[in-house]
């Protein structure tokens, strides 16, 4: 759906924020060049530039914080780099303790790993500059200026619409639940590789994940949003709420995908099912374009008409040799899925159908992870066994060698571009700096190639500034959506910006593509060589924390089934911790594929306990939400499967060195003595146990490896 995509890329935070930083940035250029004064405007530019990238979707505190710290130290570092640059060796010291101390503030998470990228930026960008001080400390205030110039457009921008960066990413959140939709469809149909669409299934979960994750601490954590309980920031909230219980009920959808395809390939019924389930998928992607376009929807497929159809076909079935009853299972799924679908479409028609589901913001604050500032947590990662510390170490060691290579190389005006290219190649993880080197070298060569026929074709300057500030916006468009393209924007924009300052184009394309290559092949070497960190060491921690929440669900479930009563939300903030702990594992799992085969380790084994965790995640989020609904009361026959699995998957954590006892209270319970008639949930509690007993024997196994 090419159309469907354009609209919502144009509609996009993404869009918005390239579009204002440009602004942010080629401003001040504009303004005081007007005066004569361009390379005020250029340093003014280069502040608002660092600070830009602190810029994140949160809430409007942590992004004005963020903001403040990026200019604070970016100050004080650029004043100390124009003191120290001019002799090789307090250069040298200046470097490594800048880029140890500032990467190290990935401890404090996401926005303040971004802080420290943008005061690296400042120091690296002001490396090659030798001035006096009146001059030097003239531009740390031009620099320090333009911060607080971009910090003002960001939060005056905030104030006027402060609904929209939500709607947006609740849009956008709703349309990667939709991808994800279409991908569960291509379970059912026989005619597509199942392998694949469960690996295109891992992927897209830790997408709506990594989106949950940002709309979660962009709602629950912005006060100015939630102010007015019955207004549009409570709407955005509940509308949230009402999608991730929808991709809850996704999740806990689960067939025996294989059998099924075997048993009812020639009746075609399958193939209706993935065709119902990806028009639900298309109704669902225009929920979210509407909300995100802060638009109108008026609901175009209705599903009921195409269920009862299928309904009379299974029941025309032949049943004289087995029962279709899991065919039945799916048409109710199905319908709860159009019930979720017509909750998410009220978002439309709040203020008449919504009031009632209106909550207490603080009844969410046990899904947002709060990240205290706090020193300890800088001293307790001072450690080889921190991967944040490794990487800092790494970082520092690799920008001193780039820094000292092109001080004692015969090199020009840009041997800061080393630096600056190691500060964006060099990740933590050796599959995202793999990524990062292949996508900046070729993007690097095709930007290049762009830019250079841009500026040999277009001899009209108004027109070529016009196409450079299409490469702006470009560039600051796609630097968080997609890297490749970024950089195919930025070369462009760099060639431009430099030719229109009178640099020669074909020297200024040969040291960017050349000081590319060079920060590539140091950021590979380092990754190999410099307290490599390889995602095969990390698994027995991330399968235990799965277990661990698999056990905790399990055991909130066996307590209600021994007649104690468990609220929703603790239910809710269970199942969460399962998708987060299985989100973190496939992660890994991703990232060790793109890494070195002799560093891998036990593929089939751990893709293996992924699926048959998903399978048992999915199975008894299905039981959980029946217990919610139903609310039934159940006797020893259903208790003692659940305890089997429970102890099973306890094993399974020994094997992976971890202990586990359940609480005294849950197992020395009393039963209410009935029978239940309902056969298919012990059925289900039977299945979860034989797959809890297949997660045991490959945990042993992957030990015993």
């Amino acid at each position: 759906m090419p159309a469907s995509k354009l609209r919502y890329f144009l509609f996009s935070q993404y869009l918005a924020d390239g579009i204002r930083m440009t602004l942010c940035i080629i401003l001040p250029v504009w303004i005081l060049s007007v005066f004569n004064h361009t390379g005020f405007g250029f340093t003014m530019a280069t502040g608002a530039l660092c600070v830009s990238i602190t810029d994140i979707p949160g809430p409007i505190e942590h992004k004005k914080n963020g903001m403040l710290y990026s200019i604070g130290f970016g100050f004080i570092v650029t004043l100390l780099t124009g003191l120290l640059n001019q002799h090789v060796v307090t250069m040298t010291l200046l470097i490594a303790a800048a880029c140890f101390f500032f990467s190290m503030f990935s401890v404090y998470g996401n926005r303040a790993a971004l802080v420290g990228s943008a005061v690296l930026l400042a120091m690296i960008l002001r490396i090659p500059l030798e001035t006096n001080f009146p001059s030097l400390l003239r531009d740390a205030c031009l620099q320090m200026a333009g911060g607080f110039f971009y910090l003002l457009v960001a939060l005056i921008s905030f104030r006027l619409t402060p609904y929209r960066p939500a709607q947006r990413a609740l849009g956008d959140c709703i349309h990667e639940l939709s991808k994800y939709l279409r991908i569960k469809a291509n379970l059912y149909d026989t005619g597509i590789d199942y392998t694949k669409s469960y690996r295109e299934l891992m992927a897209q979960q830790i997408v709506i994940h990594e989106k949950q994750e940002a709309l979660r601490e962009l709602l629950f954590k912005d006060k100015t949003l939630m102010k007015e309980p019955t207004k549009t920031g409570k709407l955005l909230m509940v509308t949230f709420a009402d999608s991730v219980d929808l991709y809850e009920q996704i999740m806990a959808t689960w067939y025996d995908y294989d059998s099924l395809r075997d048993k009812y390939k020639s009746t075609g019924l399958l193939g209706e099912v993935s065709e119902i389930i990806i028009k639900t998928a298309n109704e669902l992607d225009r929920i979210g374009m509407a909300i995100q376009s802060n638009g109108t929807y008026k609901r175009e497929y209705e599903m009921i008409p195409d269920l009862d159809k299928l309904k009379l076909k299974i029941d025309q079935l032949d049943q004289t040799f087995t029962s279709h009853f899991v065919l039945l299972k799916i048409l109710v799924n199905l319908r709860n899925l159009d019930q979720y679908l017509m909750e998410l479409g009220h978002y439309f028609s709040a203020h008449t159908s919504r009031k009632g589901k209106f909550v207490n913001i603080s009844t969410y604050a046990g899904f947002v992870a709060h990240q205290e500032i706090n020193p300890t947590i800088f001293r307790n990662n001072l450690s080889m066994h921190s991967s944040i510390f490794r990487h800092a170490l790494r970082m520092t060691i690799t920008c001193v060698i780039g820094y000292i290579l092109t001080r004692f190389m015969a090199y020009d005006q840009h041997s800061n571009w080393v630096l600056l290219t190691t500060l964006v190649i060099l990740k933590p993880a050796y599959s995202l700096t793999k990524q990062r080197n292949t996508e900046r070298l070729v993007g690097t060569v095709v930007g290049a190639i762009i830019g250079v026929l841009a500026i040999v074709w277009v001899k009209d300057q108004q027109f070529l500034f016009a196409i450079l500030l299409f490469f702006m916006i470009g560039t600051y468009t796609f630097q968080r959506l997609n890297y490749i393209v970024m950089v195919i924007f930025i070369t462009p924009y760099i060639l431009i910006v430099f030719n229109l300052m009178g640099y020669g184009l074909l020297e200024v394309a040969r040291a960017r593509i050349f000081d590319t290559a060079i920060a590539a092949a140091l950021a590979f070497a380092a990754n190999h060589l410099l307290f490599p960190s390889w995602e095969s060491s990390k698994f027995t921690n991330l399968m235990a924390e799965v277990l661990k929440a698999n056990i905790q669900y399990l055991n909130a479930m066996r307590q209600f089934f021994s007649g104690t009563e468990i609220p929703a939300l603790e239910y809710k903030l269970l199942r969460k911790q399962i998708y987060v702990s299985s989100t973190n594992l496939s992660a890994a799992f991703q990232r060790m594929l793109a890494e070195p085969k002799s560093k891998q380790k036990d593929n089939s084994l751990i893709y293996e306990f992924i699926v048959l965790n998903d399978i048992l995640s999915a199975n008894a989020a299905g039981i959980g939400t029946d217990i919610l609904k139903n609310k039934p009361v159940y006797d020893k026959e259903l208790i003692v499967p659940l305890n089997r699995c429970i102890t099973l998957l306890e094993e399974s954590s020994q094997h992976l060195g971890e202990k586990h006892t359940s609480p005294v209270e849950v197992r020395n319970i009393t039963y209410q003595h009935r029978k239940t008639s309902d056969k298919s949930l012990q059925n289900q509690l039977q299945f979860i146990q034989k797959i809890a007993a297949d997660i045991e024997k490959v945990s042993k196994e992957i030990v015993v490896n």
